[in-house]
C-alpha cells in the first residue's frame, strides 16, 4: 500500500473516530464470510459503520483525533471497528445479539466519547439502555403526571354525572 493511500485511510478513519459517540474493537478470526455477511447485514439495520483497519492506521487516526494511549495494546490481531455515530451503545446490542449465535468474535476494547474501557466492561455496556430506549423513557416519565392528571379529571366527571344522574333521579321521583 502507498504511503497516500495510508495517509487518505488514517483521514478516513480520523473523520470516522471524530464523529463516533461509541467503537468497539473487535477480532474476528474464525468467522465465516456467511457469518460476516450477516453481522454487517445487522450492523447496517443499527445504523452503524463496521469496517476492517490495519492496526497501525487505527492507532495513527486514534491518535490524530485524541490521546487514545490505552487503545494501542488492545490492537493486536486482526481488528475490525463499529462505529456508533447516532448511539454509543447500539453497536454493543448487535455485536452481544450476534455472539449469541456465533461466539467467535471477541470484543477487545470499547470506546464510549474519549474514554476506553476492556472488553471486560463490554457486557455492562451492552446492557445499557440505547438512544431511542431512553428518549422513551424520559417521554414516558414527561407525560405520566399529564395521564394522571386527565384520569382524575376522567374519575371527576363521571363523579359529577353520577351526582347529575341522581339529583335527576330524585327530582322525577
Amino acid at each position: 500500500m502507498k504511503r497516500s493511500e495510508k495517509e487518505k485511510i488514517v483521514a478516513e478513519v480520523a473523520d470516522k473516530v471524530s464523529r463516533a459517540q461509541g467503537m468497539y474493537f473487535t477480532d474476528f478470526t474464525g468467522i465465516t464470510v456467511a457469518e460476516a455477511t450477516d453481522l454487517r447485514v445487522e450492523f447496517r439495520k443499527a445504523g452503524v459503520e463496521y469496517r476492517v483497519i490495519k492496526n497501525t492506521l487505527i492507532k495513527r487516526a486514534m491518535h490524530k483525533v485524541a490521546e487514545f494511549d490505552k487503545i494501542d495494546e488492545k490492537l493486536i490481531g486482526p481488528t475490525a471497528i463499529a462505529f456508533g455515530y447516532d448511539d454509543p451503545v447500539s453497536p454493543a446490542k448487535v455485536i452481544k445479539k450476534f455472539r449469541e449465535k456465533v461466539s467467535k468474535l471477541e470484543v477487545k476494547a470499547c470506546v464510549i466519547g474519549t474514554d476506553v474501557y476492556d472488553s471486560s466492561k463490554f457486557d455492562e455496556l451492552a446492557s445499557l439502555p440505547s438512544r431511542e430506549e431512553s428518549i422513551a423513557s424520559i417521554m414516558g416519565s414527561l407525560t405520566a403526571p399529564v395521564s394522571g392528571i386527565v384520569g382524575v379529571l376522567n374519575e371527576i366527571m363521571r363523579q359529577i354525572v353520577g351526582l347529575v344522574e341522581a339529583i335527576e333521579k330524585t327530582k322525577s321521583e
